[in-house]
């Protein structure tokens, strides 16, 4: 399907690997031309090489650590031409509150909830200026499905579907979209060490992880290509009158009985 993107300019956070790596491939094989945010400059460099030879667009890197407000503001300065910001960077830990003290919640919190605010806030302001964008959030499952075991992610999730849907719900007035995605799992590198690491408590053997994923829904998780896929439709004007909402990709987990 061609949505129309060829020829945008998207800038993606945290895209050196998991969904933001995804996302970098759909929204290239749409014709638009990337730019690629992550601390890890030789996967961005390897990841825009491979984008730019696969579907001949152009590709940036920018080696930023969106915690520092001097990176995000070079962030928001250097990729003002940005039609599309896909905000994608976070690595909460989990925990329940007695095991996250106050450092590593604040220092999750930098990155996650702090630095998508920020970095909307700037390219909002450019993108009104310009008369059009669109802002999509990859939030997180657990902020509707709250886990005491997951207190940070939780609280951080629930503060981000706020900020997107409070902000999305006025945004069309500045001819701006600002939408979230939901994921459930996902297989990404950190879900499968953190699966290992469950099958390991459970069973007392990291290798038994299936045994995990047999409670998901189609026995697996979602694939980082159908969130990634998501973002590009949510992005084009086939979607061009949602804003202020969150979408959910988490195969109904949300939804079932607790």
């Amino acid at each position: 399907m061609d949505l129309g993107l060829r020829g945008k300019t998207v800038l993606i956070t945290g895209a050196s690997k998991g969904i933001g790596a995804a996302a970098a491939e759909v929204f290239a094989e749409e014709g638009c031309n990337v730019r690629l945010a992550a601390r890890n400059k030789e996967a961005l460099e390897a990841l825009a090489l491979r984008l730019r030879g696969s579907h001949q667009i152009a590709t940036h890197v920018h080696v930023a650590d969106l915690r520092k407000p001097e990176d995000v503001a070079a962030l928001a300065r250097d990729a003002s031409d940005a039609d599309i910001l896909v905000n994608n960077a976070g690595d909460i830990p989990g925990g329940s509150i007695d095991k996250i003290d106050e450092a590593t919640w604040r220092h999750a919190w930098e990155l996650k909830v702090f630095g998508y605010i920020n970095l909307t806030r700037l390219f909002y302001e450019t993108m009104k200026k310009r008369g059009h964008g669109v802002i999509i959030n990859d939030i997180g499952a657990a902020g509707e499905k709250f886990d005491f075991n997951y207190i940070t992610g939780s609280a951080g999730n629930a503060a981000l579907m706020a900020f997107t849907r409070a902000l999305g719900g006025g945004s069309l007035k500045d001819n701006i979209r600002v939408v979230g995605i939901n994921p459930g799992p996902v297989a990404t590198e950190r879900n499968i060490a953190l699966t290992r690491r469950q099958a390991q408590v459970r069973f007392g053997d990291e290798n038994r992880f299936q045994e995990i994923l047999d409670a998901y829904p189609l026995r697996r998780p979602a694939k980082p290509r159908e969130i990634a896929d998501m973002m590009a439709f949510l992005a084009s004007e086939r979607s061009g009158y949602t804003t202020g909402v969150i979408i959910t990709i988490d195969g109904g987990m949300c939804a079932a009985p607790r």
